[in-house]
């Protein structure tokens, strides 16, 4: 096979991509991929030893998860853009490890892993140490498992971490952590080492999230309920899809006054209900739907899009002269827009001069939907909620958080919803939203039905309200509390919060469409009897055991 890639949920088959990518990554992208992690291993292993010397964690470590998260399904599909990155990482290798020689005269690892001494500026035998470096070098399955459950996982911490940094809020133990975890796939480790780093990757992307949760409510002050307009004005406008809270304060603060409004796309959704965003009447409203549906928003919205992270898909002709990448994102033949300078803005004009040229939206719809409700807007209600479960009134909360995706399968979130009984409410963060935000499912007693948190990362949000309940009611267990978790899941961000769910000890999370390719069966057998993972099934039967706590 010419390539092999599982990380993703809607992966060939549901074992793996080996001639080119569902995403519509191809091979070449592919094993570039699986060469830059190669790379960022050896990294690691000079990391973890050039703490000892004093240097910093945040020089590598930062590196490594801008890396990782380049490296995330529909993040980066530019070959160039990846050369680039194998080359700056094999510098950053190198440069790590003549500090450490430098400092002890000598190499003090031991016995190398061939990821921290090879090295290469010829793009044809990059072509060929791809091949030699990939998932299946690892021929254990259950090794493999664990190797790639925990890297895939890393990769979700870095997106959050990258985020967070851009921000101005760092941690050097989340770094360390990469660097430990990425390391540990270089040595043979027992099970249950693996597991324990597996365990702790949950560990660390909680303390990421809140660390992202900290730096966005900070800087841009904590999400309050919002009434979102989902029709269009008569006036040019710029489309803002991916993630990156920064990116779109930058891009608000260049079109005020430019007659140009900004719409919010996908996971952008939530920007809407920030205050920093919402004093700026050119933020208008969201257009659209989820991610996988960007063919056909991106064709319709008529003006430029800026795509500032992942989710980015297959561009069309129609709108690729049209269309911008930012951050660790990029599509081949697509303008990037180059990171800011410190203490600078990036430079959007070109979209802004571009967007003036352009006509209105098409219109798709109209009405408005409420988001809103992280954990500081949900906890201000919590005397309402407390006394509604008491009351009977709210019989049960399900967490419908994570991705949305093209599989039919995905039909099932929206069947739920709609079945649920009305004495049940909908806790949910990502873009799972869109499978069920824009159902009319009224309220209970002034409480709305669906709960949107907000991205995928405020997944963070959920937990919080959880344990804020568990203490309320006092609990012990978080599991007694009248909460089941219904999750759909896409990428590595999702397999991050799932880690992070295990590690606050939440049991019985039913999981779908599929479990993901990458768990061999052995270590599925470990994760339903320590957390009673499920698949989902049956809408009828799923509910009927979630409302009976099961």
């Amino acid at each position: 096979m010419s390539m092999f890639c599982f990380q993703c949920q809607e992966t060939a088959r549901n074992t793996g991509c080996t001639v080119a990518g569902v995403c519509g990554k191809k091979e070449d992208t592919a094993n570039l991929q699986d060469l830059l992690i190669f790379v960022l291993r050896g990294i690691a292993v000079y990391g973890k030893k050039a703490e000892e010397l004093g240097i910093s964690p945040k020089e590598p470590g930062l590196f490594i998860a801008r890396s990782l998260f380049a490296t995330i399904t529909n993040a980066n599909f530019d070959d160039e853009r990846f050369i680039a990155l194998i080359k700056e990482a094999l510098a950053v290798r190198d440069e790590l490890k003549a500090r450490i020689v430098a400092e002890k005269g000598e190499e003090v690892l031991g016995e190398l892993p061939d990821a921290a001494t090879w090295s290469s500026n010829d793009l044809e035998e990059f072509k060929r140490k791809a091949l030699e470096v990939g998932v299946l070098s690892t021929e254990n399955e259950d090794v493999r498992s664990l190797r790639e459950l925990l890297v895939i996982g890393l990769k979700g911490i870095s997106a959050y971490a990258d985020h967070a940094a851009i921000l101005g809020f760092e941690n050097d133990e989340i770094y360390r952590f990469l660097m430990e975890g990425l390391a540990s796939t270089t040595k043979d480790l027992s099970v249950d080492e693996m597991v324990g780093l597996v365990l702790k990757a949950g560990e660390t992307a909680v303390t990421t999230m809140a660390l992202l949760d900290e730096a966005n409510t900070s800087t841009y002050g904590n999400p309050e309920i919002t009434e979102v307009n989902l029709g269009v004005r008569d006036r040019p406008g710029i489309l803002i899809s991916g993630h990156d809270l920064r990116d779109m304060a930058d891009l608000l603060a260049q079109t005020e006054g430019t007659g140009v409004d900004v719409y919010t796309h996908s996971e952008m959704l939530p920007c809407q209900s920030y205050p920093a965003f919402k004093k700026y009447e050119h933020l208008v409203g969201n257009y659209g739907g989820p991610w996988y549906q960007q063919n056909q928003d991106f064709e319709t919205f008529n003006g430029p899009i800026l795509m500032t992270t992942n989710c980015i898909i297959k561009v069309k002709d129609s709108y690729k002269d049209r269309i911008f990448t930012s951050g660790m994102a990029g599509y081949p033949g697509v303008t990037h827009i180059p990171d800011r300078k410190d203490g600078e803005q990036k430079d959007f004009s070109a979209i802004i001069e571009l967007a003036k040229t352009c006509p209105p939206p098409q219109e798709i719809e109209t009405g408005t939907l409420v988001a809103g409700f992280a954990h500081n807007q949900v906890l201000a209600l919590a005397d309402k909620v407390v006394e509604a479960v008491k009351s009977g009134a709210v019989k049960r909360f399900i967490v419908m958080a994570g991705c949305d995706g093209r599989q039919k399968g995905r039909e099932y979130f929206t069947e739920v919803a709609k079945a649920l009984p009305e004495d049940a409410i909908i806790l949910t963060a990502g873009c799972a939203k869109y499978r069920y935000n824009k159902l009319d499912l009224g309220d209970i007693g002034g409480i709305p039905r669906i709960l949107d948190a907000g991205q995928c990362n405020d997944s963070y949000s959920l937990a919080v309200i959880a344990l804020k309940l568990k203490e309320v009611f006092g609990l012990e267990d978080i599991n007694d509390l009248p909460i089941s978790f219904d999750i759909g899941w896409y990428e590595q961000k999702a397999v991050a919060v799932l880690l992070a769910l295990l590690h606050l000890g939440i049991k019985g999370i039913r999981l779908g469409p599929t479990l993901p390719a990458f768990v061999s069966p052995n270590v599925l057998k470990v994760l339903v009897e320590n957390f009673d993972i499920k698949p989902t099934g049956d809408v009828k039967e799923d509910i009927e055991a979630m409302m009976a706590g099961k």
